[in-house]
């Protein structure tokens, strides 16, 4: 299993916004593709404005053909210029499990 770990460094601001635009329109069609939501956050102390996500995945190859079939969806494509405004950086990192951490995948 990986797990994609993804960091968006937001313009100061623009949280209410961006999770208003993805509750709205990339919500569903995310999690459409991708299943495994293992969770959304926000930052309350640290580096502030920022969201982390993590995706579950069965290996490398499950990762390539969900998120390949997400980008070629013509509802994420028209929701993604929405939200990159709003985006000063983004990082991500693929993670693995402990071993002795077990999660069960959809």
């Amino acid at each position: 299993m990986i797990i994609d770990h993804r960091t968006y460094t937001l313009h100061p601001g623009s949280a209410a916004e961006y999770f208003r635009l993805y509750e709205a329109e990339g919500l569903a069609v995310q999690k459409k593709h991708l299943v495994n939501m293992l969770g959304y956050f926000s930052t309350e102390t640290g580096p502030l404005n920022q969201v982390i996500h993590l995706w579950a995945y069965r290996d490398a190859g499950d990762r390539e053909r969900k998120r390949a079939a997400l980008q070629a969806d013509p509802a994420w494509q028209a929701y993604v210029p929405k939200i990159r405004r709003l985006i000063v950086h983004q990082e991500t990192k693929l993670i693995v499990p402990a071993p002795f951490c077990k999660l069960d995948l959809q």
